[in-house]
């Protein structure tokens, strides 16, 4: 269902808003069906809302928003429809290159890229490259990506360092195993959005949403626009995060540790 809440009062303090969002872009497909058009118009549809979002996280000075684009479960949909989305992921790698640079977006792409073909990884390269000095955001794309293929990946990098001496079957822990995931540089996702009307992550970021604020949305991908975003995110800017913290100690700062 929709979040739709009341804005804050403006005695009430302001609260900080996510520092990483990820989103399930749900919904084309269905979105085009309920207009007779294909599912595949539905996919080009969404990438004006993909526009907006980008633009949107730059004015509300998000740092990382991350975005599903195709899943490690995509392989298995139509062929005709699979072809169409890694053409259409071709086509914006090129075209949306000059914009992410004006806007100062850093790209990057996350997933096994090695499917792909090799057309495709060489794009995928030339825009990570032709935008990796921009600071304003970090725009990461999860591309033939999985949750558990994400924490097997990992795994299988730990059991390696592991049987070569590296490191210490003691020394493994969460923060070391979260170390082999696909981005470990950065804050786990804050805020998680799912379009579509769905209230289920489908294998995205498992490990690194484990406290997530989660929000869904009813609204189709290709619908949901700026003003959308900016209801999710203030939702999330009313919410208490503890992190098993008491909520008196999270009302005094104390979950910062916990973060």
């Amino acid at each position: 269902m929709d979040n739709h809440a009341s804005p804050p009062s403006s005695d009430q303090p302001r609260l900080r808003s996510p520092r990483h969002v990820a989103i399930v872009m749900d919904g084309n497909g269905r979105w085009a069906l309920r207009r007779r058009l294909p599912r595949t118009a539905g996919h080009r549809a969404g990438i004006k809302s993909v526009r907006a979002v980008v633009e949107e996280s730059i004015r509300q000075g998000i740092g990382v928003l991350t975005l599903f684009a195709f899943s490690s479960e995509n392989w298995r949909r139509p062929k005709t429809e699979v072809n169409l989305l890694l053409e259409l992921f071709m086509r914006v790698l090129r075209t949306e290159v000059n914009r992410l640079n004006e806007n100062g977006v850093r790209l990057r792409i996350i997933g096994e890229r090695t499917a792909f073909p090799e057309k495709l990884q060489r794009r995928i390269a030339e825009a990570e490259a032709a935008t990796r000095t921009n600071e304003a955001m970090l725009l990461q794309v999860a591309a033939n990506y999985g949750g558990r293929w994400d924490i097997v990946q990992a795994a299988r990098r730990l059991a390696t360092d592991v049987c070569a001496g590296k490191v210490a079957p003691e020394e493994v822990d969460e923060r070391l195993f979260s170390t082999r995931l696909s981005f470990p540089d950065l804050p786990d996702p804050d805020l998680f959005i799912r379009t579509g009307g769905e209230q289920r992550i489908s294998n995205f970021v498992l490990w690194q949403s484990a406290y997530s604020e989660l929000y869904f949305s009813d609204l189709m991908w290709p619908d949901f626009g700026a003003e959308a975003y900016r209801e999710a995110v203030a939702d999330f800017a009313r919410r208490q995060r503890r992190f098993g913290l008491t909520g008196d100690q999270a009302d005094t700062g104390a979950e910062d540790g916990a973060d």
